[in-house]
């Protein structure tokens, strides 16, 4: 249906909250995954991954291709933080520092991609994206699913110290889904209800179970290096970007002011940094330019002047 009027999809300044003022997010679209006895086999070159250094979802992606050592096996397109009517901008239309075009498909808007997949697509134009340049489609947005797809589908390809790094490990998966489940609901989405809430009640209904759940992180991490467990896994990377994001934009823009995490949450701060200073896989992936301008720039309807904070400064602290 080439042609028609995608601005509810694209343009989330008209993005509509429920009866009550509260932010539904609707659920992934596209969830196939690379594996051998599938339609999409994990070749070496054959993906492609468009993301945006501003977006927690898609930057769970960047950490987990770059832990794996996948570099070499799918290449990545950075859009612009910018994020107007048309929805996320590749870099030759908005030529932002660190953006770049598409060299695949030639798009110019995450939008025409989701649309020469599936010319019907009604859900919303989001990152990550894994594209398949063999079939040209979309394989998976679900950055949950992405992470999991990078973790095992190109083991067999991949030096042995890249193949053994697990963040999924067999012993410790029941714990990893159940701090994810309720960290997904109440944290990494929790700060996005209380942000794009529209009523007061449904900014209260989020941010409250938020800072419990922040009070029970601190709990969890005291003395620890890792969430769970003794060892890296994807529920550090599905916290870290969040916490990474917390002060420098939560705090003010979603208005997630009850407490900061560099004065409020000794334990889950120091996770926080000790990823960043100790991973370049975190910190390489970390752009702040990118981070602050999206947020206080691509929401006029919560920061209608688009001035984007100088601070807080340093955005890390050092450890």
């Amino acid at each position: 249906m080439a042609g028609r009027d995608v601005t509810s999809q694209s343009n989330i300044h008209v993005m509509k909250t429920e009866a009550d003022g509260s932010f539904k997010r609707k659920a992934s679209t596209f969830r196939d995954f690379i594996a051998k006895d599938s339609q999409f086999t994990p070749d070496k070159g054959r993906y492609h991954l468009y993301v945006s250094y501003a977006c927690p979802w898609a930057t769970r992606t960047l950490i987990t291709r770059k832990l794996k050592g996948l570099e070499d096996f799918i290449g990545v397109t950075i859009v612009s933080p910018r994020m107007g009517t048309d929805g996320w901008p590749l870099g030759d239309v908005d030529e932002f520092p660190g953006a770049t075009p598409d060299p695949i498909n030639g798009a110019k808007h995450i939008k025409d991609l989701y649309l020469r997949a599936n010319p019907d697509y009604d859900g919303r134009f989001t990152v990550p994206i894994v594209w398949d340049k063999k079939t040209s489609t979309i394989v998976n947005n679900e950055s949950s699913e992405i992470i999991r797809i990078f973790n095992t589908a190109f083991n067999d390809q991949l030096p042995a110290e890249k193949a053994k790094i697990d963040i999924y490990p067999e012993h410790l998966r029941a714990q990893i889904d159940e701090v994810n489940d309720w960290v997904y609901n109440s944290v990494n989405n929790g700060v996005y209800k209380a942000g794009f809430a529209s009523s007061q009640q449904a900014y209260e209904a989020a941010v409250v179970p938020l800072f419990k759940s922040l009070d029970r992180l601190e709990e969890m991490l005291k003395g620890k290096t890792y969430l769970i467990g003794d060892t890296l896994t994807e529920a550090d990377i599905r916290l870290f970007v969040t916490i990474v994001r917390f002060d420098p934009v939560y705090v003010g823009h979603f208005k997630c002011n009850l407490r900061t995490i560099r004065d409020g949450y000794p334990a889950l701060h120091l996770w926080m940094q000790k990823l960043y200073w100790n991973f370049p896989e975190f910190k390489d992936t970390c752009n702040f330019d990118h981070i602050k301008t999206h947020y206080y720039w691509s929401h006029p309807h919560i920061n209608p002047t688009r001035i984007v904070p100088t601070g807080p400064i340093p955005h890390i602290l050092p450890l």
